[in-house]
């Protein structure tokens, strides 16, 4: 068997040797090994490459001079509410900006994103209580302090976005409006923390195996 796996190796060594062979210079082009007869077109298409050469346009380049003053539509962000926590006049923002609704399926998303990423430090209950506590990580607050309950919204996604004390940025992972929804789960965690049997609607209470 193992004459075998040599005499395999040795002939594709053979082969692409004969088939890469670039020692002189050759008048016409290098063999096609998959030629292009099935689909006419698709292999070799007329097509502008990034800095190439181009006949149609008078300065004799394919790529084109953007617009002046022409801005990248993700990187405008003019709302300072939604992409900065933050009112004209450079505060943090109570509440949630204007083009953020407050609905169940941001509550969906946020615990969503929650669960990856807030959960393992800050626990599935936000108490602070996560897995990381049991490799020795003790400084992670508890969302039920009445710091954090009274704490603006938009520092909040401040803090999200660039990190505090130990906590790292999460920018690179969370986009602007998942950082809302992840702000309108915690403050959910702590309505919920709080909650007493008259905050359940009676026609729900049912529901909960509660009178």
């Amino acid at each position: 068997m193992r004459t075998v796996y040599l005499i395999t190796a040795l002939i594709i060594v053979l082969g692409l040797s004969i088939l890469g062979f670039r020692g002189r210079a050759f008048t016409k082009p290098p063999m096609d090994v998959f030629p292009e007869m099935a689909f006419p077109g698709m292999k070799y298409q007329p097509k502008y490459k990034p800095q190439g050469p181009s006949n149609f346009f008078a300065d004799g380049r394919a790529d084109r001079p953007l617009p002046e003053g022409v801005v990248s539509r993700d990187m405008l962000r003019s709302d300072d509410a939604l992409y900065q926590g933050k009112d004209a006049s450079g505060a943090f923002i109570h509440g949630f900006p204007a083009a953020v609704t407050v609905d169940l399926k941001l509550l969906q998303r946020g615990k969503e994103r929650f669960t990856i990423y807030c959960s393992p430090c800050h626990g599935a209950l936000g108490n602070g209580q996560g897995i990381t506590k049991s490799y020795g990580m003790g400084a992670t607050p508890t969302y039920h302090d009445d710091r954090l309950r009274q704490m603006p919204e938009g520092e909040i996604f401040n803090t999200i976005t660039h990190g505090k004390g130990n906590m790292l940025s999460y920018a690179d992972k969370l986009v602007p409006q998942d950082r809302w929804a992840v702000i309108a789960y915690v403050r959910a965690l702590q309505r919920a923390e709080t909650g007493t049997l008259a905050d359940v609607p009676a026609n729900h209470r049912s529901e909960l195996g509660l009178k």
